[in-house]
């Protein structure tokens, strides 16, 4: 009897130990997810009057956006729609979320620390970041190939991309394939399906 039950606690430990192996494995491996390439570097002041850089954000995975704080068009629905990504992963530490306005001359660090606080941001990895005009154009339009520009005849003055960029805690751009195994390069910011679906993704790069 002794032997036979020596063989069942055995046969246990080995199936519990073959299923932790692979609950780790599948924890730590590379998700499906494309990478496209190392994200432009960039240093910027944040709502706090502190300088944020790329490397801040090593070690986290993190959505990026152009935006401008008296938008008066997708503006607005982007700043919801990436509060109900900041509400999904508050209180992780390894998340994070960088807005970059394409106003600097009016989005100052206290206008944009106002901006924060009207929003009812709280995710303490939240910056919101400006600088140079100029460095931030060229950093929207040759560092992510996201559009950004200034257009009088437009409301508000200025134009810019409504998608959201996905960075993983290497500081690479990543992204899933659509139905035809092309990469999506950026989730659209503006649609409940594209919000899904980079939830979905950082979901995914925080277990990598």
């Amino acid at each position: 009897m002794k032997n036979k039950s020596y063989i069942g606690i055995s046969f246990i430990v080995l199936v519990f130990g073959i299923w932790a192996v692979k609950e780790i494995g599948e924890r730590f491996s590379k998700s499906d997810l494309v990478e496209i390439g190392p994200v432009p570097s960039f240093e910027l002041t944040d709502q706090n009057n502190k300088t944020i850089t790329d490397k801040d954000y090593l070690g986290k995975v993190y959505v990026v956006e152009f935006f401008f704080s008296t938008c008066p068009t997708i503006c607005p629905v982007m700043n919801q729609n990436m509060l109900e990504i900041q509400n999904e992963f508050y209180g992780k530490p390894e998340f994070g979320i960088a807005s970059i306005t394409i106003n600097p001359e009016y989005d100052t660090p206290k206008v944009l620390k106002q901006h924060a606080e009207d929003l009812g941001v709280k995710h303490y990895n939240w910056h919101f970041l400006t600088g140079d005009k100029d460095y931030i154009f060229n950093l929207a339009e040759k560092g992510f190939n996201l559009y950004a520009g200034q257009n009088d005849k437009v409301p508000g003055g200025f134009e810019h991309s409504g998608l959201f960029a996905l960075v993983d805690k290497d500081g690479n751009i990543r992204c899933r394939e659509d139905q035809y195994g092309n990469p999506i390069l950026y989730y659209d910011g503006l649609e409940e399906e594209g919000v899904k679906a980079i939830k979905e993704d950082i979901r995914k790069l925080l277990a990598e």
